[in-house]
């Protein structure tokens, strides 16, 4: 694995390659590292990729801009094409889990001439228009949706301490967790601020024991930060963006029991509406929220598959 650092915008994001041919970019979401896309690293560069995954902004080596403001699809797109340019490369296939996915999503919405193909992990596409997600939650009074709590300021304090909030969210929103006190989006009672009851036996020790110690030195207001822009991308690109579909080949990856299929059902006909291209959905049995690292040989053999159609 080879380390180096991109300017991007004021800032600088980390990234780390292994292999070599055509570069495929990989995005993580909240609350993970570079280093979460290990397997599938080693998996694309033995088909022949140049895998490339970054410490997204706010995360782990990247910088870490205070303002929310500073975390919209615009800022975070404009990362991954810091990337590219750095790299000399044109196109390149986007790979995402989590809000990496969003990322990977609004990469090639916003960019189509330099994303050629989008892979994403739990967050499927949904097209932009009215005045957004969230706002269409707090008009029906769901205000017991998680993510109203990471937005909130507190929600820092509530995190930073990584030796139990990473091992419980890892274990409540996996399969591990029993089925009726698993993560649910809408059930504060089953939320992600538990401290896990068990050993976690899917996860490998020496990744839980970085990112513990890597976000005990940085906190969580980088990566809260992007729940808290959401509001003021949606003011601005709802209107100029609405409608907008994903025209280029793509494919969806979701874990049977993960608590965000209750938010967004997992249908490839519906899908196909927003994402014309879509290749198929892929439901990984005994996976919840980590597809890739809950079971990584079944996602990394669905990729290679989906990256060799290309």
């Amino acid at each position: 694995m080879r380390h180096f650092d991109i300017p991007a915008g004021g800032i600088k994001i980390h990234a780390v390659e292994h292999g070599d041919g055509p570069v495929i970019l990989f995005c993580h979401g909240f609350p993970s590292l570079w280093s979460m896309w290990r397997a599938q690293m080693v998996a694309v560069a033995a088909a022949g990729w140049r895998a490339v995954a970054i410490d997204m902004r706010g995360y782990g080596l990247s910088g870490a801009p205070e303002a929310a403001e500073a975390y919209t699809p615009f800022d975070t797109v404009g990362d991954l094409i810091a990337v590219l340019d750095h790299l000399g490369v044109e196109t390149a296939p986007v790979i995402g889990h989590d809000f990496g996915a969003s990322v990977a999503w609004n990469a090639a919405m916003l960019r189509p001439d330099r994303f050629s193909a989008v892979a994403a992990i739990s967050v499927p596409y949904r097209p932009l228009g009215g005045a957004g997600f969230l706002a269409d939650l707090r008009s029906a009074g769901m205000s017991n949706f998680y993510m109203f709590d990471l937005i909130k300021r507190e929600a820092d304090l509530q995190w930073q301490n990584a030796a139990v909030t990473l091992p419980g969210l890892h274990y409540w929103s996996s399969a591990q967790a029993p089925d009726e006190t698993r993560w649910h989006p809408f059930d504060p009672g089953r939320g992600l601020l538990r401290p896990a009851p068990q050993h976690i036996d899917w996860i490998d020790p020496e990744y839980m024991k970085d990112l513990i110690d890597v976000f005990a030195r940085t906190g969580f207001h980088g990566g809260l930060n992007y729940y808290r822009a959401l509001d003021t991308y949606f003011a601005i690109a709802s209107r100029a963006f609405a409608g907008r579909v994903i025209g280029q080949p793509s494919f969806f990856i979701t874990g049977a029991v993960d608590g965000l299929n209750d938010l967004w059902p997992q249908d490839a006909e519906a899908l196909r509406s927003f994402v014309p291209s879509l290749r198929s959905i892929l439901t990984v049995s005994d996976a919840g929220h980590w597809p890739h690292l809950e079971k990584p040989a079944v996602v990394n053999e669905a990729l290679v598959s989906f990256l060799s159609s290309l």
